[in-house]
């Protein structure tokens, strides 16, 4: 199967005119893999993107970004030499690395390494009102999406049914497909519920809470939950501004929850010039990034080597270290 086959390919920067450094010697090409199109990781990739393409007579180097099924594909991607960058989720980046869950046949993923991390994503639980389910305990009997197998956010929902006691197979009717087709088949009364990773605000999840079928955000809480957080060291206890963002959904106002962090990842294989300049880019020019999306708001760069389980990339180092960010 030719993995780029199936993707859809974005060009950052859309047309190139060739500059002094492209007449020089010819440009490196890398890719970034985001995530769902409708997604949080996609205009984020081309945000980095378009940067780094801005420049691309200083560095020689031209980004273009791709739409994919997220975390898990991004990380095998990687690792398998079809993508340079992917962004991922920091329970997959330590999966892989452990070479724990889809990893387990494969071992430890040795050559994956971290850049940098992002913003926080929550585990979000959205159920349609007429499904009668204020708590997790309640999804039993009910259609619930639980996500594509190519992203992080179905394990995120695997183990918040198995926290609760609930079978996935058995004690729920699961859809296993993206979050934007989820919401259709939320609105066309064909599941009750859907589970989706992701920051705030989140366009995906605003489209949801405008429908004509109206939802609520379910709290994932419990000490099914608080034993989760507890053994799994990704995962952080969070809180959803439900009303500030969502004006259309029903319930409270704020919903707890769990959350991990958004990564952009990387392989050894990888030079280091090239991890250094998007290191460098970003960095210098965190607070116009910011701007791309609202989630990024307490994007730091104190934050941005939190929830890194995989080895530093040399170039990300090299570049820390320059900034006096690390010794």
């Amino acid at each position: 199967m030719k993995i780029r086959a199936l993707i859809l390919v974005v060009v950052a920067g859309l047309i190139f005119q060739p500059g002094p450094h492209d007449s020089q010697a010819a440009p490196r090409f890398v890719t970034i893999g985001s995530g769902d199109s409708a997604g949080v990781y996609f205009p984020i990739g081309l945000a980095i993107a378009k940067m780094l393409n801005g420049r691309r007579q200083e560095y020689g180097i031209r980004v273009t970004v791709e739409a994919t099924q997220g975390s898990v594909f991004n990380i095998n991607a990687i690792t398998a030499g079809h993508l340079e960058f992917g962004l991922a989720q920091s329970n997959k980046q330590y999966q892989a690395v452990k070479g724990l869950a889809e990893w387990s046949k494969k071992g430890p993923q040795t050559e994956l390494r971290s850049v940098f991390s992002l913003h926080h994503e929550f585990v979000n639980l959205v159920v349609a009102m007429d499904a009668d389910a204020k708590a997790l305990a309640e999804l039993k009997g009910k259609r619930v999406n639980i996500g594509n197998k190519g992203s992080g956010q179905h394990q995120d929902a695997i183990n918040a049914l198995l926290a609760q006691g609930l079978n996935p197979e058995k004690d729920i009717f699961p859809e296993i497909v993206s979050t934007s087709k989820a919401i259709d088949l939320l609105q066309d009364y064909r599941i009750d519920a859907f589970f989706c990773t992701l920051g705030h605000p989140s366009e995906i999840l605003l489209s949801a809470t405008s429908g004509n079928r109206m939802v609520r955000f379910v709290p994932l809480t419990g000490p099914g939950i608080d034993q989760l957080i507890r053994t799994r060291e990704y995962y952080t206890k969070a809180s959803i501004p439900v009303a500030q963002f969502y004006p259309g959904a029903q319930g409270p106002a704020e919903v707890e929850t769990f959350s991990v962090v958004a990564t952009l990842c990387t392989s050894s294989r990888v030079s280091t010039d090239v991890v250094y300049a998007i290191t460098k880019e970003v960095t210098n020019n965190l607070d116009t990034l910011k701007k791309q999306h609202p989630a990024l708001a307490d994007w730091t760069v104190k934050t941005m080597r939190s929830g890194l389980s995989a080895p530093l990339h040399p170039g990300a180092i090299k570049y820390f270290k320059e900034a006096g960010l690390i010794n």
